[in-house]
């Protein structure tokens, strides 16, 4: 049985090690037209308190710094939420998609020293593409994993601004978008008016699109809907993007009655989405079903 309260997949974290550091992450946010008060920070209190007024029984962190030794540094600082916090937190580890190499080395750590709940990647990572063909042998390698694995993808956080805004206001969709399809051309037509190597059909992309699971982070009220038409109703889960600047409690919040409200319009239990992700992450979902045993929920 799932447990009673949500699964938040999409939540992120920093790992400032003094406030110079915090205020130079900040002036750089800045530097991307992210409009970020000197003031602002990241703390685990912050992100417990929000699941607490939310109903939200568990949130996996992800965050993809730009090194290698920062990425690694992050990923550990993560395991270690875990163990302090194991029904509240589950962790995605990051993954260098940039270097083939370390990011095995990554995929391994990760299952064998950090306990991982799945893996975080980005969908362009230092000018690397999840299509790029020098990843084929990362996914040959989890593919062949016998528990599988959960890959969470995310838009680059990195991007330089444009026009006068931060990137990710329209490359969030739209890299997503260009990195899937990307994937599919690159993976599985004759007669095709784009190059398609593997003669992909019609009915493939819309059997290989099905199989993608969602999360709805800032785009319940209008991207639901069609997510839900896109891969069913089962296989869209929650995400608050918390954890970040441009995420503040009142727009998670209508964010999240968004998700409630589209559901119940569409005669679905209201609480659907919101446990789906369970079913992704069953480690995960045991913990919290042992948190809420002990009265450790977020109700």
């Amino acid at each position: 049985m799932s447990p009673k309260g949500w699964l938040d997949i999409h939540t992120h974290f920093y790992t400032w090690v003094s406030d110079s550091e915090r205020q130079t992450a900040i002036h750089g946010m800045r530097d991307a037209c992210f409009m970020v008060p000197d003031s602002w920070s990241w703390n685990i209190d912050d992100s417990l308190a929000y699941q607490n007024q939310a109903g939200v029984q568990m949130q996996m962190l992800s965050y993809l710094p730009q090194t290698i030794e920062k990425l690694r540094a992050a990923n550990d600082f993560a395991a270690g939420v875990v163990k302090k916090h194991p029904s509240r937190f589950g962790m995605l580890c990051a993954l260098p998609t940039d270097d083939p190499k370390a990011c095995l080395g990554e995929i391994e750590r990760g299952r064998n020293e950090l306990d991982a709940d799945g893996l975080a990647v980005s969908a362009l990572y230092k000018d690397v593409m999840l299509s790029s063909p020098s990843l084929d042998p990362v996914w040959s390698r989890l593919n062949a994993l016998p528990d599988g694995a959960v890959v969470f993808s995310h838009p680059n956080a990195y991007a330089p601004p444009k026009d006068g805004r931060p990137a990710p206001l329209i490359e969030v969709a739209f890299e997503t978008a260009r990195a899937i399809v990307d994937l599919l051309y690159n993976i599985p037509t004759s007669n095709s008016w784009v190059p398609n190597p593997e003669k992909l059909t019609g009915e493939d992309n819309k059997k290989e699109l099905s199989r993608i699971w969602v999360d709805c982070a800032a785009t319940a009220e209008t991207g639901l809907q069609p997510a839900i038409r896109m891969v069913g109703s089962g296989q869209v889960v929650y995400g608050a993007d918390c954890g970040v600047p441009c995420s503040r409690s009142e727009t998670m919040e209508r964010n999240r009655k968004s998700v409630k409200k589209v559901l119940k319009d569409l005669g679905l239990e209201e609480d659907l989405v919101g446990r789906n992700g369970w079913d992704l992450f069953p480690r995960a979902a045991a913990r919290a079903r042992k948190g809420e045993a002990s009265g450790v929920n977020g109700h």
